[in-house]
């Protein structure tokens, strides 16, 4: 059957600029949640912002699967599409979840795990490698996952995807342009009532994960769809900084209204910039690199963030100390991405992907 020819299913070439920059977004998500735990008034951290690099990725997936699916979700269908999203995204959802269950067991610096049953904590990680919401920990601020608090934003991406599969790719794009500017109100309503676009990831907060994913998913399959893409001279370097600059806005009482702006006209600008800006060949190895370890680093870090938050409530390190451990953490957390990736991701995508083929 066609939907199963080798190369139906076969990957696309790769705007490598955009792996970059979801790689230079994914760090700095690392270094926004070590400042998190640190400083809890964001106004004092000075990547007060980072949390935005989700509405990045969520802007960006549009784009990229729209690139990647538009014209063989047909042919493929829509089981072979919902098979080739969870081979790329569930094995480190799974390994994301292990690590984040490993650390809360065996925590040197804290933590409370004698607080619950062998039973809960089955249902705990059962809920987290399924992505099913549970959010029950008081001690963990009651985020949806709470042995892999950033699988916030896959659960989302994964209804992204099934609604993109089960009618997104084949509306007009007039309907597309209709829906992205309904989901643009909602964007700014839930900024507005909130304060800002830092919610999804707990129960109190859930439905904002909603808005957020609505809103950048349907902007980058427009930018797809609608062929936005701007030529120009603008390099990896500068459209890194570009992106970076977006993290590093103060956190001020202004975020209702800032954070709107950046999420519904930067972050596609720059999308649209990134697909059409031309790659030096002296940066195309540090892109491809960036590219490949932004989601093993998103899905694996944050197990050790909760073993510097237990560290930090109880040594309380000053400021020069505070930096060593944040910057010799970063690097760890890089090596234990790319290990994850090397080891780990990429050998089982490849089993699933051939016993695919050979089915």
């Amino acid at each position: 059957m066609d939907k199963l020819n080798p190369e139906i299913l076969k990957s696309k070439p790769h705007f490598e600029i955009l792996d970059g920059l979801r790689g230079i977004a994914a760090l700095a998500v690392v270094i926004f949640h070590f400042m998190e735990m640190a400083y809890s008034d964001y106004s004092q951290n000075f990547i007060g912002h980072g949390f935005l690099a989700v509405d990045f990725f969520f802007c960006l997936s549009g784009f990229v699967i729209g690139y990647a699916y538009n014209d063989r979700i047909k042919k493929m269908g829509v089981w072979e599409f919902f098979k080739s999203r969870l081979i790329r995204l569930h094995p480190l959802v799974i390994i994301g979840s292990v690590l984040g269950l490993l650390t809360f067991l065996f925590d040197p610096f804290g933590g409370h795990p004698e607080l619950y049953g062998v039973g809960k904590l089955i249902l705990i990680f059962i809920s987290s490698i399924l992505l099913i919401p549970f959010p029950v920990m008081p001690e963990r601020a009651f985020n949806l996952f709470s042995f892999n608090a950033p699988a916030w934003s896959l659960f989302w991406e994964y209804v992204a995807n099934i609604f993109y599969a089960v009618a997104l790719y084949k509306i007009s794009r007039r309907w597309l342009l209709l829906l992205t500017a309904l989901s643009a109100a909602v964007l700014c309503f839930v900024s507005y009532s909130a304060g800002n676009l830092m919610g999804g990831w707990g129960g109190e907060n859930f439905w904002h994960g909603c808005a957020r994913i609505s809103y950048s998913f349907l902007a980058g399959l427009l930018i797809y769809r609608s062929s936005l893409i701007i030529k120009s001279k603008l390099g990896f370097l500068s459209l890194s900084l570009l992106l970076a600059l977006a993290f590093l806005i103060p956190f001020t009482k202004w975020n209702w209204l800032i954070e709107p702006l950046v999420v519904l006209f930067y972050f596609p600008l720059l999308i649209a910039l990134g697909a059409g800006a031309k790659l030096t060949q002296g940066l195309r190895k540090i892109c491809v690199f960036s590219g490949k370890i932004s989601y093993p680093l998103y899905m694996t870090h944050y197990a050790v963030i909760w073993m510097f938050a237990n560290y930090y409530t109880s040594n309380k390190p000053g400021t020069p100390q505070l930096f060593y451990i944040i910057v010799v953490g970063f690097v760890l957390l890089v090596g234990i991405a790319y290990l994850t990736m090397v080891l780990y991701d990429t050998p089982v995508r490849r089993y699933l992907n051939n016993k695919r083929k050979q089915a």
